[in-house]
This record gives C-alpha cells, structure tokens and sequence, in this order.
C-alpha cells in the first residue's frame, strides 16, 4: 500500500486545514519544494500537491510551484485544484505531473470528465469524491451536492474512471482516526482503486487500513499527522510495506520519476 504525504499550498506556503476550513488554516513551511525534498528523503515514494488557492478560485494558482516540486524530486507526483478547464488538463498533460486529481468538474461536468480521461488516459487520472455525510462536496469543500458518495463512484467507473481518491472532510485534519466503516464499503461496492484520506493520526490507522489492501485500498494519504510528527515516514513505511496479516515483503528500491 502506498503512502502519499500530502503537501497543501495556498499562498506559495505549505499550510493544513481542518475540516476544509479556510479560516482554520496552520502554515508547516514556506517552501513547498523543500517540503517535497524532505518528505522524498525521509523515504516518500509519491507526493500528493493540492492548489488549496485553485480549488478554491476554480483555476490553477499554484501550478508553477507544483511543477517545481514535479521536477525537484524523483517519485511521482500527482496534484488537484483547480483542474476544471482545457487549459489546466494541457498544463498537466505537458508536465513532469504523474496524475491530475479532478474534483468538482468530475461532479459537476461529466463532459469535462469524459474529455479528461481522452487527454490523460486513466492511468493519470484520479478523480477526488469529497464526502461529508454521505454527500459529495465541491468547489473547494465549500459547496455540497445533491450526489451520494455510492452512485457517483458507479457512475465513475462506468465512465471508465481506474482510481479515486476517497476523503471523509469531517477527519480531515482532525487527528481524529480514519473512517474504516466508509472506505470498507466503498471498496466492497465501488470496483475502484481506492487512496483512502482524511483523519489518519496513528500507526494504528495505517495497519487497518492495510488490511482493506485486498479490497482495492491502495494508498493512503498522510498529513498532519507526518507534520505534527506522530509517525515518520519510515515508521508509515514499515507498515504498509506488510502485506495484510503482517508480513513484510522485501523492499523494492528506488522509485521512477515522475514522467517515467
């Protein structure tokens, strides 16, 4: 199972929010490329970037930062916010961008969806199903839709859509455990490739989660809890490099770039 530390960027700084809160925000650094660096050092095999500005505004922001960070490190790098347009799919189609996270135009404009899937192909595209109470939320966490977390997930993987990128907004940030429940039955029911996100805190959180591996769990999401220091990356690793029941399999070495 992989492990994707996150680095959110609103403002050119590398900030976490709780719950989605704009208002409720803490800055970790003002460098998110010495971020990347630092997480890739301490052993990250992948980075998750999020335009926090673009998600908001519904156009990339941060897109050049993200692109330096693409090229700074030598794992895959996949970002969201923002990607809502023809310009922004061609803005990650010609980068070192490994996959482009879409959110509210893969709720909101399937047309959108269904051309992001000819440009990029499914292999580099993750499509994030933000959900609170059941419902999805867009633009940003800011708005909820009339759509439920399990029909849009069928409709996904109708459309041809591989992977998804699940986040209970109500953990997010949280430091309060993971929804096990939810992410169990979206996996059972959904057929996609799962990257579970919102609320880890312990290492506790990362073994159950990796025993919903052979249910379609491939990765899971890492914030504040690496900020704050709960776990390392190494410890996170030592973890899901188990295979459920608890054996660890030998590790592979290095990792292919981002355009690879």
């Amino acid at each position: 199972m992989r492990l994707i530390p996150a680095i959110d960027i609103r403002g050119g700084k590398c900030v976490r929010l709780r719950k989605g809160d704009f208002a409720d925000e803490t800055v970790f650094g003002d460098d998110p490329v010495a971020m990347a660096e630092r997480w890739v050092r301490e052993g990250a095999r992948f980075l998750h970037v999020v335009d926090l500005d673009g998600a908001r505004e519904g156009v990339p922001r941060n897109f050049a930062l993200i692109q330096a960070v693409a090229e700074a490190v030598a794992v895959p790098v996949e970002t969201g916010g923002g990607i809502r347009s023809e310009v922004a799919l061609q803005l990650v189609a010609g980068s070192r961008v490994a996959k482009a996270v879409l959110g509210t135009s893969a709720v909101d404009d399937e047309s959108f969806l269904e051309r992001a899937l000819a440009v990029l192909g499914p292999a580099r595209l993750v499509v994030a199903v933000d959900a609170e109470d059941g419902f999805v939320k867009t633009k940003g966490w800011q708005e909820r839709s009339g759509v439920r977390v399990p029909d849009l997930a069928l409709r996904l993987r109708e459309l041809g859509v591989r992977e998804i990128l699940y986040t209970d907004i109500s953990r997010d940030g949280m430091m309060q455990s993971v929804d096990l429940t939810g992410i169990r039955e979206l996996a059972e029911n959904s057929g996609l490739e799962i990257i579970a996100s919102g609320g880890v805190t312990s290492l506790d959180d990362l073994r159950a989660l990796r025993e919903l591996a052979p249910l379609g769990v491939t990765g899971v999401i890492a914030g504040r809890a690496l900020y704050e220091e709960r776990f390392t990356v190494a410890e996170a690793l030592a973890v899901l490099d188990a295979a459920p029941g608890g054996v660890v399999p030998p590790r592979a070495t290095g990792a292919p770039r981002s355009d690879s």
